[in-house]
């Protein structure tokens, strides 16, 4: 129960004690009592003046006093105008710091009954990996386990866009100028390979134009089904799989479901069909398909080309009908960067038009793009980050941040390997993370991996601290004996008490963000209360024991704030 319920709850036996009405706990107002006024919460009065008849300074007066004689947990009270300011006793946070301490699902939310789907990463196979890529994955990953916290049921998928314009580029590009090329004759990985063939046809374009008309021969050839063109297809797509899953083992990165657009497309071209027999499409002289949507305030959307090949918009139809169907999913979250903004509001209209009432269920999560000093990335001009890349520098970045630091001294050379990748993934992720979706962020190496300060090092670090006190107490007992806490104590307590309604503000807003920076304020709070309180030279064995269960429940908390975002915290650092 929140401090709010309970107060709500004790709020409604007042009245009906003091004036013999009912008032619901649910109708009651108590909010955290503001800065400039002494107590921890505040009931407004004013919608009880009509049962209490009284003016509102004296209804607050009386109903604070009932609560004080009659609530344990309640140690003060005061009342200005219409509002009831109310100080919990150490009763009611010891009380409260027992139940959590004591629940090991703490935070964990019951279930929903609700079925949610979570697209992210859908990468193109005609280049690898890059940073903007990074902030999708980490953002998709954390927010499915953000929301199955939220006692969600969430299915994390993933559409691979295999096919189209944009890949036989690449394959184009190989055939002309890549004499035969393999990741093994190269030393390659797959998908940098592939890569290199993405950006080696942009010059190719460059030098002449109408190679991109053979590039379009291309695709209406794989959409025919021809053997050579297929084949092809098939081993560079299989390079790019391999590179892709090396990179996803790196950052931690799984999917329940796979889709490939060359499996989907057909079901959007059923649909397209469809569209036209319902005469909600229409099909222009040169036999491309549109769906107008210029009385939505948007314009014509193409569906399928000319030639009979379809575009991207034709596999998201299907795919999206597709899983609503098998799965019968009460939403559909897309993990897309804001530039497909347009794209998602057509999808959705389009859905509609074809008769998906589901359609109101799909929500883009749009986010902003990732930039670093010297400005944006251009895949086809070569000049991205990539992701591999990134996660060597990280690893590097944190060995050496580390050795500075000459806090390593008993640690053997595989468990220092082990904390410097914990440590480079660890500020990676929560650098991203911590900043909020809808934001476009700059990405900064070095400053990410700072050890003071909102970076995920200080979070680890606080950990391991939590963990070395724990063990030099040996076997001293940890227990939560009947102690007076102190002020100090009860702040750390009061944002422990915090982390399940961070879980449900931060899936209602799909945003990390907000337990990335709750965790940052949790593991702030602790130092402060650390650098001030002896905790392991308290000679009382009850206060050392409560101490000890207080900051080894922070660690806990903290260990699973950072699991959603996909961080390991270290026991040692």
């Amino acid at each position: 129960m929140t401090p709010e319920l309970f107060i709500a709850t004790k709020a409604s036996e007042a009245v009906k004690a003091l004036y013999n009405a009912e008032m619901p706990a649910s109708q009651m107002q108590v909010g955290v009592t503001r800065k400039e006024f002494e107590g921890d919460y505040t009931l407004v009065v004013f919608p009880l003046l009509r049962i209490s008849h009284a003016a509102p300074a004296a209804t607050g007066e009386a109903i604070g006093a009932w609560l004080k004689e009659n609530c344990p947990e309640i140690s003060a009270f005061n009342a200005v105008q219409g509002f009831l300011n109310l100080s919990l006793s150490t009763v009611f946070w010891r009380e409260t710091f027992q139940s959590i301490a004591q629940d090991p699902d703490f935070g964990q939310l019951p279930s929903t009954g609700r079925k949610v789907m979570v697209e992210f990463s859908s990468p193109n196979t005609n280049k690898p990996l890059h940073l903007g890529h990074i902030r999708n994955n980490l953002l998709g990953s954390s927010v499915s386990d953000l929301l199955k916290a939220a006692g969600e049921d969430v299915i994390k998928t993933t559409l691979v866009n295999d096919r189209g314009v944009h890949i036989c580029k690449s394959m184009y590009a190989w055939q002309e100028r890549f004499n035969g090329a393999t990741p093994e004759s190269t030393g390659k990985k797959g998908d940098h390979l592939v890569g290199d063939c993405y950006v080696e046809f942009a010059k190719m374009e460059k030098e002449d134009p109408s190679v991109i008309d053979k590039v379009h021969e291309m695709l209406v050839k794989w959409e025919q089904n021809d053997p050579e063109v297929r084949a092809l297809w098939s081993k560079m797509n299989g390079w790019v799989f391999d590179g892709f899953e090396q990179t996803y083992k790196a950052l931690g990165i799984t999917f329940d479901k796979t889709y490939y657009e060359h499996e989907t497309y057909l079901l959007g071209k059923e649909l397209v069909q469809r569209g036209l027999d319902m005469g909600v499409f229409v099909k222009d002289p040169d036999g491309s398909v549109w769906c107008d949507l210029t009385a939505d305030g948007l314009d014509r959307k193409l569906l399928i080309r000319s030639d009979g090949t379809s575009v991207y918009i034709t596999q998201d139809l299907g795919t999206a009908e597709r899983r609503f169907s098998e799965y019968k999913l009460d939403s559909h979250v897309y993990v897309v960067g804001d530039e497909q903004n347009y794209h998602f509001q057509v999808l959705k209209l389009v859905l509609k038009k074809l008769g998906f009432d589901w359609a109101d269920n799909i929500f883009h999560l749009s986010y902003g793009m990732v930039e670093l000093p010297e400005g944006k990335m251009k895949s086809r001009e070569g000049t991205v980050v990539d992701a591999d890349d990134l996660i060597q520098k990280m690893y590097e970045e944190a060995k050496a941040t580390s050795e500075e630091s000459g806090k390593l001294e008993g640690l053997s050379e595989e468990e220092k390997e082990e904390l410097y990748h914990m440590i480079g993934l660890g500020a990676l992720k929560y650098f991203i993370i911590k900043v909020d979706p809808k934001k476009k962020m700059l990405f900064n190496p070095k400053e990410s991996i700072d050890f003071n300060g909102n970076t995920g090092p200080f979070i680890q670090y606080t950990h391991a601290r939590i963990k070395s006190i724990l063990r030099k107490a040996g076997d001293v007992e940890i227990r939560v004996p009947e102690v007076e806490f102190s002020a100090k104590e009860i702040r750390l307590i009061k944002l422990l008490n915090t982390y399940p309604q961070k879980i449900q503000e931060g899936a209602r807003e799909f945003s990390p963000a907000v337990i990335a920076n709750y965790a940052y304020d949790l593991s702030k709070e602790f130092n402060q209360y650390y650098h001030e309180t002896p905790i392991l030279k308290e000679e009382d064995k009850d206060l050392l024991a409560a101490r000890l269960s207080l900051i080894q429940t922070v660690a806990s908390v903290l260990s699973k704030s950072m699991a959603i975002l996909g961080i390991k915290l270290p026991e040692r650092m």
